[in-house]
């Protein structure tokens, strides 16, 4: 049994597709199965993550699990469930953010996610951590500005490879069937580097509306980003966005390597979410 932890989430709710279409028995965890709307997992199973006790039955019988985690949740009852069922294989989503090993990181957003890491590899649980660092689902905040043609966001110049969420999945689901990939880290991105620009040129093109772009002061918009979200977690974001103004983004072939078949485009995942961008 492979277990998705987070499969109402973008990239666990792909993952269990893609594990059904592998044609292996797959468990998915939520807190509400009634609302989960995942027809095609085996087995849908109640639990929630701020609560230890009920997380026992959705490890029971599970090789491997694929951990989509909410930022800053503690881990450690997770782990110590998964540590009593005996589960042979953890498969973590982490962040591009960390840098190497270090124990100390250079911001929240990386530190919290390579102490996640460190935790996984303390149970002595086979480990795999697949890191991503600007998913291509990060576009999906320009559609409540199309009607307008007038895409406005702070560092427009800012390059990233963005991955589509069903590469992502698609790694994890071999990763967990296969084997052979424990103690790796994998860095995982898209096919190309484009700025925030082009990325809305290539939107623009894939919904057939023309867009334009506007940069905003980041300064303004982080004030304003702070009345709901966390401050030290904006200033990290914000930062990475900074450090990727002016430079290529990397590229890399791992999802090619593991799936057998190349990254999807932006323009490909542009086609496939056209239906969000309606309105």
């Amino acid at each position: 049994m492979y277990l998705v932890i987070g499969a109402t989430a973008h990239f666990g709710r792909q993952a269990v597709e893609e594990l059904v279409a592998a044609g292996v028995p797959v468990r998915a965890l939520t807190r509400t199965p009634s609302k989960a709307d995942l027809p095609a997992a085996d087995e849908l199973v109640a639990a929630d993550l701020t609560s230890p006790e009920t997380l026992p039955p959705a490890f029971d019988g599970v090789e491997a699990a694929f951990l989509v985690l909410p930022y800053g949740m503690d881990v450690a009852p997770l782990l110590a469930a998964a540590h009593a069922a005996g589960v042979r294989r953890l498969v973590f989503l982490s962040s591009g953010a960390i840098t190497g090993h270090a124990e100390q990181q250079p911001d929240v957003i990386a530190q919290y996610h390579r102490d996640v890491e460190r935790a996984v590899e303390a149970t002595g649980i086979e480990w795999t951590f697949l890191r991503i660092l600007f998913p291509a689902i990060n576009s999906l905040t320009f559609a409540m500005q199309l009607q307008s043609g007038v895409i406005r966001a702070p560092y427009t110049r800012a390059s990233f490879s963005a991955v589509h969420e069903r590469d992502v999945a698609a790694v994890a689901a071999r990763v967990l069937v296969d084997g052979g990939h424990g103690g790796r880290v994998y860095d995982l991105t898209g096919p190309q580097s484009l700025t925030q620009a082009q990325q809305v040129h290539i939107l623009g093109q894939g919904l057939g509306r023309p867009l334009t772009v506007e940069d905003l002061d980041p300064e303004p918009v982080q004030q304003q980003m702070r009345r709901f979200m966390d401050a030290d977690f904006l200033a990290a974001l914000f930062s990475l966005m900074a450090e990727a103004v002016g430079k290529p983004a990397p590229v890399n072939d791992v999802v090619e390597q593991i799936t057998g078949r190349p990254a999807r485009t932006y323009a490909t995942w542009v086609e496939d979410h056209r239906a969000d961008f309606q309105n």
